[in-house]
């Protein structure tokens, strides 16, 4: 983990940067496509998802998180398939990241993020290392 400095316009350039975002997020579900068949199935998203969004999930009931991706799926399976397309995936994180921006708001705030997560790229792309 990390410490680093975030607000909402950290996440809004970053989304907004299409190549940046688009490299970030291909290079994401990639690596949560676990059995590389170019879909993410709803364990494939649980798996690696926490880590990717940097959120806890140590201290989350299990009931809490299957609500969670139960909700997931129903709003971003747009063709109701029961995994995931990159589009779709693409769409999902755009939304996320853009909510968490509104969160953060326009003052500074500190937060501890994983290192290969979305936050963190968002950082780094701040700071032109992506």
């Amino acid at each position: 983990m990390s410490l680093a400095v975030v607000n909402e316009t950290t996440v809004t350039t970053f989304v907004e940067d299409m190549k940046a975002f688009e490299n970030c997020v291909k290079e994401c579900f990639e690596m949560l496509d676990v059995d590389g068949d170019g879909v993410l199935s709803r364990s494939e998203l649980r798996e690696g998802f926490c880590k990717l969004m940097s959120l806890g999930h140590e201290s989350s009931k299990k009931e809490k998180i299957d609500h969670l991706f139960d909700t997931i799926f129903d709003r971003f399976d747009e063709d109701q398939n029961g995994s995931i397309d990159p589009r779709e995936f693409k769409c999902l994180i755009r939304e996320l990241m853009f909510a968490m921006g509104r969160g953060f708001g326009n003052s500074p705030v500190l937060v501890a993020l994983e290192i290969d997560s979305l936050l963190m790229k968002a950082v780094e792309h701040e700071f032109g290392q992506i």
